[in-house]
């Protein structure tokens, strides 16, 4: 008997929406769909392939009412779903100008022995499986998707159970483009859902938990397909005393409190030089308290509902820990109750690495503030973590800040701004620690990784190398 999910809308509380859970065998066919299609994809030009992906971003532009409306109701939020499609075509435009160099073939080059010469393509996998979160439901969605598409792969997404309602309006933006619709599918279900798509695919790309990601990993070990996972994050600020304290505090509680604070790159660890501590505490502090949630009107404020119902009751749960333990906490840290939850920006101090809430991932609207007394102390604090995924680093000069940098055990380091890794994407990184594992979604891997690389060696020569080698050219 097919389960029935009813989803639950994040704003109202209410449970307004429902879907069938696929069974295996629904998957098993639209993995078979997009499969058979694939190599008619995959045998397109380069510039074919983009052309759909441009009548794709029309057809988006379309279906922009419907698409936007259904994902307002999944996140409980305006300005940042609007931003959400914004992304989609300037996701699809980097595609354009950057994958015809990515995923060129090589030049013919003379190899250390000279009568060989040597070049290489990109050959697609297959069918990518890629399985979404709900904190930014579109983004992670089609993020690496594009890319992968122009390598020539056929895609299958399996987006959040939590945040299902944009699937349908996209279906039909997507249907607007037959030859692209043969290579795309979606199919919204649970976590049986999401282990049957890794199970039919040839590479999965994942984006979510700690938890989550490892059993992605393992299930892809076990089908030996490459998995490639950006996964959790508790991202350090480090503030030096050289820095303009006053930017660095709107910064840094801006980044750590947007979007509810759930997003991977969120600031949720401050360092800040003891000299300028208590200036950057108030400042912070003056700064959370005029951050507004968007509840009654959903057109103001920055804060929106936690998207997840338990998200909450887990900030709660490390608050109330902290707090246990002696932080300090001078705004926010209360639940709303308004059918759906809210948090109001939270600034926390007098916290310790011995508590879960400068550990773990806190994926809510808190930022938490210690002094350090030498830069030596700052960079080991910033670096206790079990995550590496980004940072942020405010100094007086931007050589100061670069080589301060360089010290940091994360993926992507801001320099005097915040997050920027959200918004620039040509320059590759790689995730330390938990927070991620396979090549870097940025840059120009963004689209060979989803390609196996074939080297092509051609003996330019009359004489076969091997036998010559061996210091025979013919038969005795």
């Amino acid at each position: 008997m097919t389960a029935v999910i009813e989803v639950r809308n994040p704003y109202t509380g209410k449970r307004d929406y429902s879907f069938e859970d696929p069974a295996p065998a629904d998957i098993v066919a639209a993995a078979s769909h997009v499969r058979r299609n694939q190599p008619i994809w995959a045998a397109f030009t380069l510039d074919k392939r983009l052309k759909c992906l441009e009548a794709f971003a029309a057809a988006i532009s379309r279906n922009r009412d419907a698409i936007l409306a259904a994902l307002i109701q999944d996140t409980g939020r305006i300005t940042v779903a609007n931003m959400e499609l914004d992304a989609l075509d300037a996701f699809i435009q980097r595609t354009l100008k950057d994958a015809p160099a990515a995923l060129a073939a090589s030049q013919p080059q003379t190899a250390s022995v000279p009568i060989v010469e040597g070049s290489s393509n990109h050959k697609p996998y297959g069918v990518v499986g890629n399985i979404s979160p709900w904190n930014f439901p579109i983004i992670l969605s089609f993020l690496d998707t594009f890319p992968a598409l122009a390598a020539g792969n056929a895609v299958l997404i399996k987006p959040s159970e939590v945040t299902p309602r944009w699937v349908e309006p996209m279906r039909s933006a997507i249907a607007e483009c037959p030859e692209l619709a043969d290579v795309l599918g979606i199919v919204v279900g649970t976590g049986q859902a999401g282990a049957a798509v890794v199970e039919q695919v040839d590479a999965v790309v994942f984006t979510g938990s700690v938890t989550t990601g490892r059993k992605v990993a393992e299930a892809a070990a076990k089908q030996f397909i490459p998995a490639f996972l950006e996964l959790g994050g508790k991202d350090p600020a480090i503030v030096l005393a050289s820095a303009d304290i006053a930017l660095a505090a709107r910064t840094t509680t801006f980044c750590s409190v947007q979007s509810a604070g759930q997003a991977c790159q969120s600031l949720e660890r401050i360092y800040v030089a003891r000299e300028h501590y208590e200036e950057f505490v108030d400042l912070a502090v003056t700064t959370a308290e005029n951050l507004e949630i968007n509840y009654p009107d959903m057109d103001t404020g920055v804060v929106g509902p936690f998207i997840f119902e338990d998200q909450g009751a887990i900030v709660l749960r490390q608050l109330a820990d902290a707090k246990g333990a002696g932080a300090t906490i001078h705004c926010g840290g209360e639940l709303l109750n308004h059918g759906g939850f809210w948090m109001r920006p939270t600034v926390v101090t007098d916290v310790t690495h011995e508590m879960s809430l400068m550990q773990d991932e806190t994926f809510g609207p808190v930022m938490c503030i210690m002094p350090f007394d030498s830069e030596d102390e700052a960079i080991r604090l910033a670096n206790d973590s079990q995550y590496g995924l980004s940072a942020a680093v405010f100094a007086g000069t931007v050589d100061e800040g670069r080589e301060f940098a360089r010290t940091i055990h994360a993926g992507a380091i801001s320099v005097n701004d915040a997050a920027l890794t959200v918004l620039i994407h040509e320059f590759e990184h790689d995730a330390f620690g938990l927070s991620g594992m396979g090549a870097s979604r940025a840059g120009l891997s963004a689209y060979t990784r989803f390609t196996r690389k074939q080297a092509v060696m051609v003996n330019v020569a009359d004489q076969p190398l091997l036998p010559t080698a061996f210091g025979k050219t013919g038969p005795n």
